[in-house]
């Protein structure tokens, strides 16, 4: 296990931003930069011995920075915060006041604003470990910063251990009562971006799902999804449905969560080259992204160009009390976990 830390650029305001690459003993490389919290890289092999990387991202700070992907953003690899995904109408409300946010998805807020935790440049510290090398990275949300209410201090550890996991843990604290809901928004392609990810097979834990108006919001119904365009409890390629929905998949499935336990939540998998990725979390929810939206960028990417599992609590969860509660007060900690686990069949 070994981590390298080298400079991966400068910040319009002048903060260094660092490029962290972990290592472990099976050749598994994770590239993460305390820019966005962003994971930038992946790379593993597939059945064949052949090492690519598997998910959406840049090699350098520049190109994070560049107009031409601000313009169209599709949120690569980063953490999203201090709210992810959607807020109807960017209305929150907390013990009464109301705290309007920005919009910046059609009608509602999204993923936590004009200037999110994906913007943001976070404090590191490098960890090794007998069986892991990690990075864990600090932030400061100051009261009314993007206008949520509270101080919100926040710590994000990567972990990659030496059986091939990616481990995510999100830890935060507040002086006042807020919401809070974060996820990573890596984009996965197991087949190194040569196509698109309609032929990759997916598996969903979950027959349920919320149900969203036309603008991606939950209108607060849970659906059985068993035998619709959305099922994917047993697995089927992505494409396979794809075509019955005009934009793709864009919809928060509902987890089997007891008593906020590990469960798995999904796996990717890709045949041509025997590379898979499974997804266990403790998180009630995960959102599955297809990437329509995805741009066009120098040639690379474009529509479907991969594919994004984020585990998080429900969408729009503070203007639905019935749903699982984002709420943090002060003398609570928010935890939440993720791990990704990578796997390659044998040619």
């Amino acid at each position: 296990m070994h981590i390298k830390k080298e400079i991966f650029g400068h910040c319009p305001k002048g903060e260094k931003v660092f490029l962290y690459t972990l290592v472990n003993p099976n050749g598994i490389i994770v590239k993460i930069t305390n820019y966005g919290a962003i994971v930038t890289a992946v790379e593993m092999a597939d059945k064949n011995g052949k090492k690519e990387n598997v998910v959406l991202g840049f090699n350098t700070l520049e190109e994070y920075l560049s107009t031409e992907y601000l313009a169209n953003y599709p949120y690569f690899g980063a953490v999203c915060g201090r709210y992810c995904n959607r807020i109807a109408g960017g209305n929150l409300t907390v013990d009464g006041l109301n705290y309007p946010l920005f919009i910046n998805n059609g009608p509602n807020h999204l993923h936590g604003g004009q200037t999110g935790f994906d913007k943001m440049v976070w404090s590191p510290k490098t960890i090794e470990m007998p069986d892991f090398v990690g990075v864990e990275l600090k932030y400061r949300s100051v009261h009314l910063e993007e206008n949520y209410p509270g101080n919100l201090d926040v710590s994000i550890l990567y972990k990659l251990t030496h059986k091939n996991e990616l481990q995510i843990e999100y830890k935060a604290v507040a002086d006042r009562k807020t919401v809070i809901n974060l996820t990573n928004h890596t984009y996965f392609n197991l087949n190194g971006g040569k196509e698109n990810i309609f032929n990759h097979q997916l598996h969903i834990n979950s027959r349920k799902r919320t149900v969203n108006d036309s603008n991606l919001i939950p209108t607060g119904e849970i659906a059985d999804i068993t035998g619709t365009s959305f099922d994917f409890s047993s697995v089927k390629s992505v494409g396979q449905d794809i075509g019955t929905l005009p934009d793709g998949y864009d919809l928060n499935y509902v987890l089997d969560h007891p008593d906020n336990k590990m469960v798995f939540a999904g796996k990717l998998s890709e045949k041509e080259t025997g590379r898979s990725v499974a997804v266990y979390t403790n998180e009630p929810g995960i959102q599955l992204y297809t990437g329509y939206y995805i741009p066009a960028l120098g040639g690379r990417f474009g529509r479907y160009s991969g594919l994004a599992l984020e585990t998080q609590h429900y969408p729009d969860s503070p203007n639905h009390p019935e749903f699982p509660s984002t709420e943090l007060r002060p003398g609570e900690r928010y935890q939440s976990k993720t791990t990704y686990l990578f796997e390659s069949s044998k040619g």
